[in-house]
């Protein structure tokens, strides 16, 4: 999921180390129910790095869960103690993969208002692709009548380059204020995330720390690290924003709402829900019957030192109304409107 742009950003060679030992295989234990079992709980217990920070004893896990594996248990009933054990981490970059199954934490965004309509939007605001709104690389953006701009970006995996960002920005360089909608943004590349968020600082701006686990205690991590965004050398906005939000935008998304709340200029705001957080950088590794497990390794903080892992509080918090939805309105879009023509 994660690298970032400059090769002397701290971030970025964090990152890279992470990618290039971040698969290791695991052979210290028998391939049976048991072995993956031990296995799996030791990777947690050495390397997941927020074992503390939620305060979760993982020993007690352990003597809870081994008493449903047995010897000869199937796979699918193996996969599912061992998904169940791991849904207690309550961390959607927890994953385990087997050849045909993958467990995913979801309750991350599960049980909170939805705070996003794509109906709506495209209905009511953005229009078709061909005659509505512009796209450029994964930016679809367009100028409301009130000359208000908007750019929409649904995956930190759609590629993004700073001749996108160029145009994108020139064409919207006449609006009064610009909405990005980051909603249902589950993550992806961190090179995006900063890329875009280098659009809205004139200088250089410290957006938090990182830290890396250095031994297999669960307190064993490094000193944090800053973690720094550099202005852009190109097209730079100098408006006011709103950054619409909800509880599914995790991952790279929540570094980019946390990059752009770093920046001091008065004129950014985030509108809508609490994000859903992911910040832990994942790392991958393997059980002896081959099944991968990722999990979070190195957990990333604010500028004051404040966990990310649970997500970004809004400026203003406000959800979908119903009375809007019959309307065919969006309450966020609606709210950034008045917050920015005031």
């Amino acid at each position: 999921m994660m690298k970032i742009r400059y090769i002397n950003n701290l971030f970025f060679l964090l990152s890279l180390l992470v990618l290039l030992a971040g698969c290791i295989r695991e052979d210290e234990y028998d391939n049976d129910p048991v072995g993956n079992f031990e296995q799996l709980w030791k990777i947690i217990d050495e390397r997941y790095c927020f074992l503390d920070e939620k305060g979760i004893d993982w020993n007690a896990v352990h003597d809870e869960y081994r008493q449903y594996i047995l010897p000869g248990m199937t796979d699918e009933d193996l996969f599912d103690k061992l998904s169940e054990m791991l849904f207690i981490l309550k961390d959607g970059h927890v994953n385990l993969s087997s050849a045909s199954r993958t467990s995913y934490y979801d309750a991350w965004y599960e049980g909170y208002p939805w705070n996003y309509r794509e109906d709506i939007l495209y209905q009511y605001y953005l229009g078709s692709a061909s005659s509505g709104y512009r796209t450029s690389a994964g930016l679809k953006y367009k100028i409301f009548d009130n000359n208000i701009g908007y750019i929409r970006y649904e995956s930190f995996n759609d590629g993004v380059g700073d001749g996108n960002l160029d145009e994108v920005l020139v064409y919207l360089s006449t609006c009064n204020g610009l909405i990005i909608d980051v909603r249902d943004n589950g993550g992806g590349s961190l090179t995006y995330s900063e890329r875009i968020a280098a659009r809205f600082t004139n200088k250089r701006v410290l957006t938090g720390y990182i830290r890396h686990k250095t031994g297999t205690g669960h307190s064993d991590f490094s000193d944090p690290e800053p973690i720094y965004l550099e202005p852009s050398n190109s097209i730079r906005w100098q408006k006011p924003v709103v950054v619409l939000t909800n509880r599914r935008c995790y991952s790279a998304t929540n570094d980019f709402v946390n990059a752009m709340r770093s920046i001091e200029s008065g004129n950014i705001i985030q509108i809508g829900d609490q994000t859903g957080g992911g910040s832990g950088l994942p790392f991958s590794s393997e059980l002896p019957n081959g099944w991968g497990i990722r999990f979070s390794a190195s957990p990333h903080y604010d500028k004051e030192m404040n966990s990310l892992e649970n997500g970004i509080l809004p400026d203003i918090a406000i959800d979908m109304s119903e009375e809007d939805l019959l309307k065919g309105k969006d309450t966020l879009i609606e709210k950034a409107f008045e917050v920015l023509n005031n």
